[in-house]
């Protein structure tokens, strides 16, 4: 298995990405910048199993994207349900 350069190039992007995201879940100021950021670091990880299942060429991974996907869309959703509270 050897990557070509776009490849290599995603994954980096990917994990600068993962980086930045990271940085803003830890310094948010508040707690929905916060939400934003675990959302956005579950899209991207995401991205980066079903990346890995079509470098691999094994769709296991691929399946088991789409269930963390679910999982994490249902954890934010509560997450921001969460803090929202009384508010309506």
């Amino acid at each position: 298995m050897s990557l070509n350069l776009l490849e290599i190039m995603a994954f980096a992007l990917m994990g600068a990405a993962l980086l930045l995201g990271l940085i803003r879940l830890l310094l948010g100021p508040k707690a929905p910048d916060r939400i934003v950021a675990a959302d956005t670091l579950s899209v991207i990880t995401t991205a980066g199993i079903a990346g890995v299942g079509v470098v691999l060429g094994n769709v296991l991974y691929l399946d088991t994207a789409l269930i963390y996907g679910v999982l994490a869309f249902v954890a934010v959703v509560a997450l921001a349900r969460a803090i929202e509270g009384n508010r309506t």
